[in-house]
């Protein structure tokens, strides 16, 4: 299967699908997972919790770099042809804005605590004297990003209560990627993978969802772990999957 390129790809329309309910605001959040008990880089481990975001983002920079080597050729005025030696892991910064002038309250100061606690080792990783961060991956409606690691986190006070109290914050988040490409991998690899959405309409079930989006309806399993669904023989008319994109599913899956 050919890599997935570092952009951003939008997702698919469920409009026109049924006659089902026009798609509700989405808002973007990070997903937090616990790193692997191994020290792999393979995938994360057990969901730790998420950080929404209030407000979407404006917009996402999104990062990466490529090595190259250029042998030098004698008696030539130009140089050798490039040859890729390998990636630097994706970078993605965004921005997340957090207010509390309706409530007045600490909630601003709580969010921001927890973009820091995302800098430091799990308490898990420290059990086991590994000292890991957690796994950090965005989500915004069709959209998923890949595993990272927050490098940094600047957050910046903008309002406070007459008390001293910070009720508006703006900050600046950086996520790395948590293992790049190696030596002779494509560049282009290794980013964002935009998934497809449907809404359910009377008479679906998770095995037809799968046989639509991948012409194999074994591969349900995959779509109702991506919307944590418990019980796959209750869908109810108007909920929107997340699809994942074939590209996200393990090679097991894939080959089933």
């Amino acid at each position: 299967m050919s890599a997935s390129p570092v952009t951003f790809t939008a997702a698919g329309s469920p409009a026109g699908r049924g006659g089902g309910a026009p798609p509700q605001l989405t808002h973007a959040y990070l997903q937090l997972h616990e790193p692997p008990r191994n020290g792999g880089t393979a995938a994360p481990g057990p969901k730790l919790g998420q950080i929404p975001f209030q407000f979407n983002p404006k917009e996402l920079a999104l990062t990466k770099t490529a090595k190259w080597k250029r042998d030098a050729q004698r008696n030539a005025k130009k140089s050798g042809v490039p040859e890729f030696t390998g990636s630097d892991p994706a970078k993605l910064t965004l921005e997340m804005f957090f207010d509390a002038t309706a409530t007045m309250d600490s909630s601003v100061v709580k969010r921001v605590e927890e973009l820091f606690a995302c800098c430091v080792p799990t308490d898990a990783s420290r059990q086991q004297k590994k000292g890991s961060p957690p796994w950090v991956v965005f989500h915004w409606g069709g959209m998923v990003g890949f595993p990272a690691f927050v490098a940094s986190v600047n957050a910046k006070y903008t309002l406070f209560t007459p008390g001293g109290t910070p009720v508006r914050a703006l900050c600046t988040v950086a996520l790395e990627e948590i293992s790049g490409e190696q030596p002779g991998q494509n560049p282009t690899s290794g980013a964002l993978a935009a998934r497809d959405v449907h809404v359910v309409v009377a008479g679906d079930t998770l095995h037809s969802v799968a046989h639509h989006a991948y012409g194999r309806a074994g591969l349900w399993r995959q779509i109702a772990e991506a919307n944590d669904i418990d019980d796959p023989m209750r869908l109810r008319p108007g909920t929107v999957l997340l699809v994942p994109a074939l590209e996200e599913l393990t090679d097991g899956a894939r080959g089933e």
